[in-house]
């Protein structure tokens, strides 16, 4: 499946039309897409779900 297939989302603490987040995509099992909303059409980071939950994690604190 290529970038263009995929649905895509931002964050709802995205800074609206800026263009200043990180896109992710769900649905594919055991992997993230990730890629920049300035790039859509750049290269998409494949980061393991487990490697992502962590993230988040961090983030939150």
């Amino acid at each position: 499946m290529t970038s263009r297939e995929m649905t895509w989302r931002k964050s709802s603490y995205s800074n609206g039309g800026q263009g200043n987040c990180l896109e992710v995509r769900d649905g594919v099992p055991g992997v993230v897409p990730v890629r920049d909303s300035k790039v859509t059409e750049g290269p998409v980071l494949s980061i393991s779900a487990t490697a992502w939950s962590r993230f988040l994690d961090l983030a939150k604190r």
